[in-house]
This record gives structure tokens, sequence and C-alpha cells, in this order.
């Protein structure tokens, strides 16, 4: 009996082993052909991938508060995070008012969509054709329009009156970025046949160079010629009288916290993560963000050595930021060299467009417009080198036009506040501190009051 119960174990071992090939050939096939997750499950990934990214995008919120604080004089920076912090709750409630579905409800290839209050999911709604839980695209889109304001505030710092900035931050939200924003995302006219006969392809715009960063770029250029520069800051002669940050660690924070915040901006654009085709195509834009952002710095650190004999450390923020702006209109097609080049030239636009404004006396006191206007030019003109969808005539059609009914709206409204409310403190209110005159509450009180504070 022994003896055939061993014979039946070699027996059974033998016709394992001889399985084993099978098996193992079975195992790989279905490592190489991945199931399709069932659609609660995508729904579930995709609206995870909005919220987190809106977490991420909104967190820059906080990097553009620390960057300002840090890049205006003290006197001045309760003033910057004060605009802030009001700003992104402004384009909160306007983003729902009418910005939603100006940008995307009912465009039809035209030139905005409707106006009135978007509606969120009903209370445990169910409804998986969307692919994603629509509040969760509210949210996400809304921080995308915040940071468009957050531009426009740093720009026109140190002179700018508190309430007539506010005005306008609720026109740039609840109706400049969304209507301009429906021409692309919003499946408006830059999508549509009229657009692809001329230049062969649709308008590309992967995550916002242009519809994000440049409208506010825009924007902060009208706002900057029409208000006029710092009382002291240009002479007679042409000289350029530089006033120095408060806080140079404050502005270091407020750059990575953008950086960090950058990858929810790019990576969830994705707009699904519902596949391993997904996941793999973020990841591939969370590498080609932070290289970009990367080539940006040392290009910027590298160039201010040889022309000014110094390392400017703000040059070296701004040419972090002018990275992650030129990569964000395609972030996802280029190969590592390419986003390298891509951040690389947004660096050396910082560095030599910040005296240019200088020279043409037009004041930006952070640099956004050469970080967000001109970088997210570059950007967005040159996707076709790595997205053979793309065009580049489509893509200077998209940058003009939308270009254009910016600056051309934001100077009217800028007029419009200047000759209602007036836009500019006085020189006198101006030398004692917008801190002071215009909100009541010092940032650094210790450091005592007077004219002649920084």
């Amino acid at each position: 009996m022994k003896k055939l119960v061993a014979k039946g174990a070699t027996a059974l071992a033998l016709l394992s082993l001889t399985a084993l090939p099978v098996l193992a050939q079975d195992t790989e096939a279905a490592a190489a052909a991945p199931a399709a997750v069932s659609p609660e499950v995508a729904y579930i990934f995709n609206t995870l991938l909005f919220l987190i990214g809106g977490f991420l995008v909104m967190w820059m919120a906080a990097g553009f508060a620390m960057l300002e604080a840090g890049l205006v004089r003290s006197k001045n920076v309760s003033m910057q995070c004060l605009k802030n912090i009001t700003l992104y709750a402004i384009a909160g409630l306007m983003f729902w008012i009418t910005g939603y579905n100006l940008m995307y409800t009912g465009v039809d290839g035209g030139f905005m969509g409707s106006f009135g209050p978007y509606a969120f999911d009903a209370v445990g709604g169910d409804a998986l054709d969307t692919g994603y839980s629509t509040a969760s695209d509210w949210f996400f889109q809304m921080v995308f329009c915040a940071t468009t304001a957050s531009i426009v505030s740093g720009t026109l710092a140190e002179r700018i009156k508190l309430w007539p900035f506010l005005a306008f931050t609720v026109v740039l939200t609840g109706i400049i970025y969304p209507i301009t924003g429906s021409w692309e995302w919003g499946g408006g006219w830059l999508n549509g046949e009229a657009v692809k006969a001329i230049g062969g392809a649709e308008f590309s715009d992967f995550a916002g160079s242009t519809l994000v960063h440049s409208v506010g770029g825009w924007a902060a250029l009208a706002g900057a010629v029409i208000l006029g520069a710092r009382k002291g800051k240009y002479g007679a002669d042409g000289s350029v009288h530089p006033f120095p940050g408060s806080s140079m660690p404050l502005a270091t924070l407020g750059t990575f916290i953008l950086w960090l915040g950058w990858f929810g901006f790019n990576g969830a654009s994705q707009l699904a993560m519902g596949s391993i085709g997904d996941v793999s195509d973020i990841s591939r834009i969370f590498a080609n963000t932070n290289m970009a952002a990367a080539a940006g710095v040392v290009v910027a650190v590298v160039l201010t050595q040889i022309l000014y004999k110094k390392v400017d450390v703000t040059m070296a923020l701004n040419g972090a930021l002018a990275g992650l702006v030129a990569i964000t209109a395609e972030p996802l097609a280029p190969s590592v060299w390419v986003s390298v080049f891509v951040g690389g030239v947004g660096g050396v636009i910082v560095v030599f467009a910040v005296p240019m404004l200088d020279k043409l006396k037009i004041d930006d006191v952070v640099g956004a417009i050469p970080v967000h206007l001109l970088a997210g030019i570059w950007g967005t003109l040159i996707v076709p080198l790595s997205n053979s969808d793309a065009s580049y005539v489509t893509q200077l059609i998209g940058i003009v036009s939308i270009g254009a009914f910016t600056l051309v709206v934001s100077s009217v409204i800028w007029f419009v506040l200047k000759a209602t409310m007036g836009i500019r403190v006085s020189e006198e209110e101006e030398a004692l501190g917008l801190d002071k005159v215009e909100i009541g509450v010092e940032a650094y009180p210790e450091f005592g009051t007077g004219s002649g504070r920084l």
C-alpha cells in the first residue's frame, strides 16, 4: 500500500512539474493584458484624482501668498496676505455663481457658455455616466480660476487700493477667465472646424500655460501700465532703483509650495486615473514637470552669474516658476530632454525680460509678467515640437486671440475703476505702507512706523 501511495505521489509531482510552464504562461499573459476596472472603480479613482489635484492647486494659493509676502517690502506684507486669501474666496464664489457654466455649459463651438449658478451632485449621487463626481470637477476647475487672480496680485503690489483690486478680481474670475477658458477647454471656437481648416489642428493647451497663466499675465500687464510704477522706482534719467523684498526665506518657501502644487496642476489635468495607462501618463507628467522647473532654476542661476557676476536668488525662484509655466501647455508628450529645453528657455526669458520691463518702466513687483505671460506664451507656442497633433499656426491663433481679448477687456475694466473708484493710493499712503493705511494691521509692528520705514 505504501508503495502505491509513493508511486501515486511521484506521478502527481511529475504532472505538476509538467504543468508549471503552462501555468507560468497563463500568469504572464494575464499580467500582459490587465483586466479593465469596473465603471464604479474608475469613477472613484477619477474623482480622487480631481480632489487630490484640487488640494494641491489650492495649496498653491499659500505659495503665491508667501512668494508675494517675501518679495514686497515689510510695510506691505499684510496687504498681500489679505489680498491672496480674499481673492481665493472671491474666485470660489464667482466660479460657482456663473464661472463654471460660462466656461463649460452650452459652449458648443461658440464663444461662451451660459450664465447662472452651478448645480452640484445630489447627496449620495450614483450616476456613473460622467465618469467622475461633478462636484470634484467643479472644485478642480475652480482652483485654476483662483490661480489666475493670484498672478495679478503680485504685479500690482505696494500701490493699488484694496477694493478696486477686489472688484477687478470679481470680473476676472467670473467673466474674463471663464470666457477664454471656454474657447478651448469648454469646446469653444478654438476647437472648431474653422480654426482647424486654417491651422490644420485644434488649439492645444494641456493644463493652461495660456488659458491660466497668460490670461493672468495679460490682466496684470494692463493693470501695471494703467496703474503706473511705484514712487521712486524709476529715475528721470532712466535709472532703476531696486526695492528689496522683506524676506527671501518666505519667497523661497512660496516657490517650493508652488512647485509642489504644480504636480496637481499638471498631473490632475490628465483628467482620468481609472487605468494603468492614465496612471503611467500622470507619472510621466510629474517627471517632466519637475525636470522643466529644475532646468529653469539652473539656467537662471548660470545666466545671472555670467551677466551680473553674482547669482540673484529672486531670478532663481522665478526661473523655477517660469520652467513650470512653460511646460504646463504640454507636460505629457515631451521626452526628458525636450522638457529640460522648454523649462530652460523659461529661465532665459525671466533673466532677460525682467530688465526689459524696467527699461519700459513697467513696474512688476514679483516678476509675474515674465514668468506667467511670456513663459506661458513660449510654452504654448512650442507644443508642436513634441505633440504632432498640434500646429504652430493654430497655437499662434490661440495665443493672439486670448491675449487680445484679455488685454482689451482688462484695460477697459481698469480704466473704469480708475475713473470711478480710483485705483491708486496717494503718495503719502504709499510711503507709509498699505498695511497701515489700507487695512490697519502691520505684519511687522516691532519694526516701528514712519515714512522712512522700508
